[in-house]
Parts: C-alpha cells; sequence; structure tokens
C-alpha cells in the first residue's frame, strides 16, 4: 500500500497498482486508526479486489456521523471511475463500529459486509464502560508504558511474528492519549439503529476470535448475527483480538472458503 502521512483528513492508502476493474475492498482500522496493520494482507486481498484502507489522522476528534461520511464521500470518490464496480465493506475493532454506521447510511451501496471482532461489543464489558471516563485522570506518560503492557490483550502474541509485533507497537504508540481517550468515548457512546441494521439484506460474514482477550468477540458475533438477517460467523479458535496480524489467518482464504466472493 501506498502509505502517506495522514495529518491533515481521512483518505484512502491505496496499493502501487490500483485495479479499477477489480471489486473495491474498503477496510476500515480498529482503533488505531491508520490501516497500515492490513499490511500483512494486502497481499492475498489484491489477488481478487482493489483495496483501499481508511486512513483516519492521529490527531482527529471527530463523530462518527462525520467519519461515515468521511468514508462514503472517498467511496463515491471511487465510484466516479466506475459506477458498476461492486463494493465490499470490510470493518475490524473500531472499524467494525464504524462499518455498521456507514451501511445503514448507504445500505444499497454495499454488495457484502465483513465484520472481524466488532467493538460494537464494548458495552458488553460493563466495567469498560464506567472505567473508561477515568482515562482523563491517567497522566500522559502512564499511555507510553502501558503499551507493551496492552499487547497481550490486542494479540496473541505467540502467533504473530516478530516484525508485525514490533509495527503493532510501534503503531499504537502513535496514537496521542487525547485520541485514545476521544476513541474511547465514542465506542462508550456507540449506538445504531438495530431496525435499520436488520434491513441490510446482503451477505454479511461476522468473524470472531475464540481466544479474543479484549472484547467478548464470539457473544457479539451471535448477537449480530440475530440481527443481519442474511449473516454467516467464521470462528477463530486461537486468534486474539487483532487477528488480521496473524501468520496463520488469510482473510483472502477465509473468503472464498466460505464462498463469500
Amino acid at each position: 500500500m501506498n502509505v502517506p502521512k495522514v495529518e491533515l483528513k481521512p483518505c484512502f492508502l491505496s496499493p502501487k497498482k490500483p485495479k479499477p476493474e477489480y471489486p473495491l475492498f474498503v477496510y476500515l482500522p480498529g482503533m488505531d486508526g491508520t490501516g497500515q496493520l492490513l499490511r500483512s494482507q494486502t497481499a492475498g486481498l489484491e489477488v481478487g479486489f482493489d483495496v483501499r484502507c481508511f486512513a483516519i489522522p492521529r490527531h482527529d476528534l471527530t463523530s462518527w456521523e462525520d467519519l461515515a461520511n468521511n468514508v462514503l464521500d472517498l467511496i463515491y470518490t471511487e465510484l466516479k471511475r466506475n459506477s458498476q464496480r461492486l463494493v465490499y465493506l470490510c470493518g475490524e475493532s473500531f472499524g467494525g463500529c464504524l462499518a455498521q454506521k456507514v451501511a445503514i447510511k448507504a445500505p444499497h451501496l454495499f454488495k457484502r459486509i465483513i465484520l472481524i471482532n466488532p467493538a460494537s461489543s464494548f458495552k458488553l464489558r460493563s466495567w469498560y464502560v464506567w472505567a473508561s471516563p477515568l482515562m482523563n485522570l491517567v497522566p500522559g506518560w502512564v499511555y507510553d508504558v502501558s503499551s507493551v503492557g496492552l499487547l497481550p490483550f490486542l494479540a496473541a502474541l505467540t502467533r504473530i511474528t516478530q516484525s508485525d509485533r514490533q509495527e503493532l507497537l510501534e503503531t499504537v504508540s502513535s496514537v496521542p492519549r487525547e485520541t485514545i481517550i476521544w476513541r474511547i468515548s465514542l465506542l462508550r457512546q456507540f449506538d445504531i439503529d438495530e431496525s435499520k441494521l436488520s434491513q441490510l439484506t446482503q451477505p454479511t460474514l461476522i468473524l470472531a476470535s475464540l481466544e479474543d482477550r479484549l472484547l467478548p468477540s464470539r457473544e457479539e458475533a451471535q448477537r449480530l448475527k440475530n440481527i443481519f438477517p442474511n449473516s454467516n460467523i467464521v470462528t477463530l479458535r486461537d486468534s486474539g483480538h487483532a487477528c488480521l496480524l496473524e501468520a496463520e489467518i488469510n482473510l483472502y482464504k477465509i473468503l472464498k472458503d466460505t464462498n463469500f466472493i
């Protein structure tokens, strides 16, 4: 992927060789917002898709509404080149919440929807909800130290290469304290009209890591399956929250094996 310095406004990171004749695959990242952690999956996905990663500036403190509108504006810009393209929407963790917001704003735009350990499960961990406002009281230096301690909760480290572990740490550490606090507040306030989700009839695939130590992704997958009328769950038995970084996980293969392409 081309990785520009994202500072001014949200943008799409695109491959070095765009493939406008292929379906458009739009990836919405986790709370880091960089889109760079999809890199290990990009080569596989580019076999069948023209991939775009949504990237949010490090200091962006906008609402769900604004972020969803940003995503749609970028997609519509892509479609000006070929309005007949199929669009796949994929959201991971924080991006799984954003994907739900985007999907109900443009319910007929997407051919397929993929949700990976969506953080819409945040409220299922009640202590997260009451404890998260206290993060405003935590000194900045604690964030720098805690990034290392957070890694075992973010990922199954034994399933990730050393270089990807280092990149995960650097990516998590690059997000400013104020941005972390803001994005956690977005998760705490996340709310969506389930009746609108239940009207999304396109096939929806929900990936749930059974060894997710950060969020109750298995329970959330089942809850969402009961809402989305045309959905299926793929469970990743040994995977952690940041499953796409794991060497054994190949998202394109999962999509093929489940006849989702």
